[in-house]
């Protein structure tokens, strides 16, 4: 009813307003189309109400007529959605998104490789925030992109040093959680063109013993001590007996060290590897963007994990064909914050962030505990969130039976 008469009234007071035939011609036509009384009944009708009433009736007109006249439009699409791609002479066929036949390998032309994807972000940035990270009821602490890339170069020397051969043979596992040390390592194969593997808990332990002899890597770099005794215990069984050097993010114990050396395998800091390469520094071998730069192990729905080799090139085009696509309505920068909770195990959370860095950017942590993911939120106020759909259904649950239905951001 209510609608009614906003509709009604707003045509009624542009009748009243209308000075010409025609004007009110075209005015009796839209009453008609519309299934609306008859101009001198609605007329008599609107004359019949109290002043105040009128004032109201207006006063709601003008609200309404803001409000159409301001509500957030729809994105425009990047193309026709009737005609997004057409076929090319030779029978395949091309995306409508591009500006030319040629498939987009690349979105800047300082950016064709990982590597020189973070290179630009420091260019950009300088010494600006990079990394953050928090310990519970505390604020983020800040790595900056110099920081990041020394640290980085140090690693990968340190690897070299002890034995890892630079170049796209070379395969080094990464069984982490999110955290800085993660990117970290990553940039450090980066560097000297060597590959990372990823390694994550819900593949099992039957899949991470096959990725390891399969990718035949020698040296995994972890986070945790649990997770070490697990790769200590493969070794044992004789599972994994090409493992040779595990890396430690976090303090570990002596008992550890003994166990490793028991089976031939060297348990070290990762902090002490950093420090060996600060010590033996070498120069970066940058990769080339047909180079290798990640296998990616998908747990798949029968069999072992399958193995996605995937190079530098794949990844920067990856990544520039979402820049290309939202190029009109997205403009990554310096002021970007990101919150890092997705596996960097999965592709998804490597692509976007690599979107931030590339830009200058900064990625900030959870502190590893999702329950903790909303407070991390609130210190952080990232501007990117990557997201799956049934984390945001979740968050949306709680809101709305929360006690309290206020920004689940602060």
């Amino acid at each position: 009813m209510l609608a009614f008469v906003l509709v009604a009234g707003s045509i009624w007071i542009i009748l009243e307003l209308s000075s010409t035939l025609m004007e009110r011609m075209q005015a009796q036509e839209l009453l008609r189309s519309l299934r609306l009384p008859e101009l001198d009944d609605l007329s008599q009708f609107f004359r019949s109400l109290p002043t105040s009433t009128l004032v109201g009736l207006g006063a709601l007109t003008a609200v309404l007529a803001y409000w159409l006249a301001t509500r957030p439009r729809a994105i425009t699409p990047p193309c026709d959605l009737r005609h997004q791609s057409e076929q090319l002479e030779d029978g395949s066929r091309r995306s409508m998104l591009g500006d030319s036949p040629k498939l987009l390998t690349h979105y800047h032309e300082d950016a064709k490789t990982l590597y020189e994807v973070f290179r630009r972000g420091l260019h950009i940035a300088g010494d600006g925030p990079c990394l953050g990270s928090r310990l519970p009821n505390q604020p983020y602490k800040w790595l900056s992109y110099k920081e990041v890339i020394a640290r980085a170069e140090h690693l990968g020397s340190g690897l070299l040093e002890r034995g890892c051969k630079p170049g796209s043979e070379q395969f080094i596992g990464v069984f982490a959680q999110n955290r800085p040390e993660w990117i970290i390592s990553e940039l450090a194969c980066y560097t000297y063109s060597m590959v990372v593997v990823p390694l994550y808990d819900t593949l099992g332990a039957d899949a991470i013993r096959y990725i390891i002899n399969r990718a035949e890597i020698s040296t995994v770099i972890c986070d945790k001590p649990e997770k070490a005794k697990v790769l200590l215990g493969n070794v044992e069984s004789q599972e994994t007996p090409g493992l040779r050097r595990i890396l430690l993010m976090d303090p570990f114990d002596a008992q550890l060290v003994e166990v490793g050396e028991k089976w031939g395998v060297e348990v070290q800091a990762l902090k002490d590897i950093e420090a060996l390469g600060r010590e033996h520094h070498k120069s970066p071998m940058p990769p080339r963007p047909d180079d290798l730069s990640i296998v990616c192990f998908t747990s798949g729905t029968t069999g072992n994990p399958k193995g996605v080799m995937l190079t530098h090139g794949n990844v920067v085009a990856d990544f520039s064909g979402f820049l290309k696509v939202t190029e009109k309505v997205i403009s990554p920068n310096q002021e970007d914050c990101l919150i890092s909770f997705l596996p960097l195990a999965h592709m998804f959370e490597r692509l976007i962030e690599s979107v931030v860095f590339c830009h200058g950017g900064r990625v900030g942590f959870f502190q590893g505990d999702i329950r903790l993911l909303s407070e991390d939120m609130k210190v952080l106020q990232p501007t990117v969130f990557p997201v799956v759909p049934r984390l945001l259904n979740r968050m949306y649950d709680k809101v709305r039976n929360g006690p309290c239905r206020t920004s689940y951001c602060g």
